[in-house]
Parts: structure tokens; C-alpha cells; sequence
């Protein structure tokens, strides 16, 4: 469907978000999966940049975008070494709720219908049913 290709900065998070716009207004999502898949993705192209290519300017994150039957997948997917996505603290246990960070791939996981890791964490599928209503 759509892919685009960002440098390893957090300031080019916008292009991410504008492929989004894209995506929902072609299949004319609603608001409540528009903001899900928002939040998802970019924590996922978030940790891309910061956990796996530890923003490194010669690395690249790549956001690939697949309609399918049941809806639509986003695989975002960076150069770094991956991680050990099997073994990650719970961010809703007590002694890790004033904690900074942690949270993203708990949310990935809550806000959509399925998380795939692959490639050693190092690409990530995020895929969000798109029944309208």
C-alpha cells in the first residue's frame, strides 16, 4: 500500500504521522482507530529510533503499510541488533510505574489486534481490524 523510509531522528516523526493521515483517510477509519494506530505506530517508530538504531544517522526506519482482509498491518522495522522482546518488565507492576519509559510496546499491544516481533525484535507488525462503526 504505502512505505516510506525516515533517518534515525525524532524530528522526522511527522512524516510517520502524515503516512497515518494517509492511510486513515483512504479507508476511512474512525476516529477511535485513527487514534489507536497514531499511538501505536509511533511508539513503535519511536523505540525504532531511540532503542534500535540508538539514533544513529547512517541507520534508517522503514514503515511499510499492507491493507489486508481483516484490516490493516503496519511493520515498522530498524538496522539495530534487536532485542529480547520475550522478557520485558511489566509496566503496570508497582515497582515500575514512575518509571520514564517502558511503556511503549505495552500500548502497541493494547491499542491494537495483534503484535508480531521478528528479526530478532528488530521489525515489528502492528496490525488494527478495520471494521468501520
Amino acid at each position: 500500500m504505502l512505505n516510506i523510509e525516515i533517518a534515525s531522528k525524532l524530528d522526522r516523526i511527522p512524516e510517520v504521522e502524515s503516512l497515518i493521515d494517509k492511510v486513515s483517510e483512504e479507508l476511512g477509519l474512525n476516529e477511535d482507530h485513527y487514534g489507536n494506530i497514531l499511538i501505536a505506530v509511533t511508539e513503535a517508530v519511536n523505540n525504532a529510533i531511540i532503542h534500535g538504531n540508538k539514533y544513529s544517522d547512517s541507520k534508517k526506519v522503514r514503515v511499510e503499510v499492507k491493507k489486508e482482509p481483516a484490516g490493516v498491518v503496519f511493520t515498522i522495522s530498524d538496522e539495530g541488533q534487536g532485542f529480547d522482546f520475550m522478557n520485558l518488565p511489566d509496566p503496570t507492576a508497582p515497582e515500575n510505574l514512575e518509571k520514564p519509559d517502558g511503556r511503549g510496546i505495552f500500548l502497541m499491544k493494547n491499542l491494537s489486534d495483534g503484535v508480531i516481533f521478528e528479526s530478532n525484535g528488530s521489525k515489528v507488525s502492528i496490525t488494527f481490524a478495520t471494521a468501520n462503526g
